[in-house]
């Protein structure tokens, strides 16, 4: 049972090493595979036609490093400054992965049970005494917890105009009060019967994780994940509003799409809290998202707990699964992990080939726009598995009939 911190920079090298070096059938073929540098520049230009100022791609390969590609199109503000894949952004839901790490690691120490009842390690009154969820189902979205940015956001189409300068932007929420306002809807279905994304879920696994250690979430992220791994771009500053650093700055689209995007760059987060208020960058996330990958070599969590995070079960959305934090997604050439995020202006796709053999971070910097999110996930097929054969079948979607393998966007809107 591991109880110290996860393992220096020095570890992860060493991790990095060992994915190198190992091969595993099919997996290994795809990592050999050259990305389609077109067919991104071909997805990532429809998502500045869609709308967003500008869209990036980083694809990293740790066992063939010359396959390493960095590719960018647009502007990172509506100044015009070129946009950049090494600055910094807000990551949205691919938060959720690093708040299931804490988790993880508590119950590798024993100190809680993924399979009793939730309210056992949360302050008391959280959850009504009748709730039977467990972290499990939570961290599968399969809890029945009704997610309280439906409240927020006004799914109805206020998101960007009165929702957010209203609820949004200024507002400083106490992550107790946002699951107050979950826990009124009650439970939405038997827990462990359906699935559901729910954001309030990783809120409740945050509280619990401050609960059972007496640390607030923000220190538990850093001495355990940050600064064990190097990531010195990567932060949590809720509810602070700014970003430091050299940043992209984030467009909400207007619902009237004549009226000119929105800066909302500046916000507290405090509304997504655990579940989406990591500000990052595309190299932290790829070395995050390889030491995960790597399980104990990684020095995150244990061999164990990554089979638990890896092990899915469909959401309904075809070609998506998810586990325990971890979303997976099946492109023609297999499958890859990891997480995508929406939070109002930036939205990103971070995922990485089974044992974090190659990472791919898709990000544009407009929200509220169904075609910036597929554009993004039609960037994923060509930067892992590269050109399709000549002769293989063509599948096709209405509003964009010459392109393979399309891969659907999430079913919730935020990711």
């Amino acid at each position: 049972m591991r109880t110290g911190l996860a393992r220096s920079v020095t570890t992860l090298a060493a991790a990095v090493a060992l994915v190198a070096g190992s091969a595993s059938g099919a997996s290994g073929e795809q990592t050999r595979t050259e990305p389609d540098m077109t067919g991104v520049r071909a997805a990532l230009l429809r998502v500045t036609e869609a709308g967003a100022p500008g869209a990036f791609a980083v694809i990293r390969d740790h066992r063939a490093p010359g396959v390493d590609r960095s590719l960018s199109v647009g502007d990172a503000d509506l100044a015009g400054t070129p946009m950049s894949g090494d600055a910094r952004f807000r990551v949205g839901s691919n938060t959720k992965m690093f708040t299931a790490v804490i988790v993880m690691r508590l119950a590798e120490q024993g100190r809680i049970d993924l399979d009793k009842p939730l309210r056992d390690y949360l302050p008391a009154g959280t959850l009504p005494e009748n709730w039977p969820i467990t972290a499990r189902q939570v961290l599968e979205h399969r809890a029945g917890v009704y997610d309280h940015i439906n409240d927020l956001l006004e799914r109805s189409g206020e998101e960007t105009t009165a929702a957010f300068e209203q609820r949004i932007r200024n507002t400083v929420y106490e992550p107790q009060d946002l699951v107050a306002l979950s826990v009124k809807h009650g439970l939405q279905y038997t827990p462990g019967t359906a699935y559901a994304y729910s954001n309030t879920g990783f809120v409740l696994l945050a509280l619990a994780a401050e609960h059972l250690t007496g640390r607030p979430y923000a220190e538990l992220l850093r001495r355990q994940i940050f600064e064990p791994l190097g990531l010195r771009a990567t932060s949590f500053t809720v509810p602070g509003k700014s970003i430091a650093g050299r940043h992209i700055t984030g467009y909400l689209t207007h619902d009237d799409r004549r009226a000119p995007l929105l800066d909302a760059t500046e916000q507290t987060a405090s509304w997504i809290w655990s579940a989406g208020g990591i500000v990052s960058s595309s190299l932290d996330l790829d070395r995050f998202l390889t030491a995960l990958l790597a399980g104990s070599a990684g020095g995150l969590v244990s061999d164990d707990s990554l089979r638990q995070m890896t092990t899915v079960l469909p959401t309904g959305t075809p070609t998506i699964a998810y586990g325990l934090g971890i979303r997976q997604i099946s492109l023609s050439c297999g499958t890859v992990l990891g997480h995508g995020g929406i939070v109002q202006g930036y939205q990103s796709q971070a995922f990485s080939m089974p044992g974090g053999r190659r990472t791919v971070v898709v990000f544009a910097n407009a929200s509220n726009n169904g075609a910036v999110t597929e554009g993004l996930m039609g960037a994923l097929e060509p930067a892992f598995c590269g050109k399709p054969p000549a002769a293989a079948p063509r599948h096709t979607r209405v509003g964009d009939p010459g392109e393979a393998h399309a891969i659907p966007a999430v079913e919730d809107a935020r990711i």
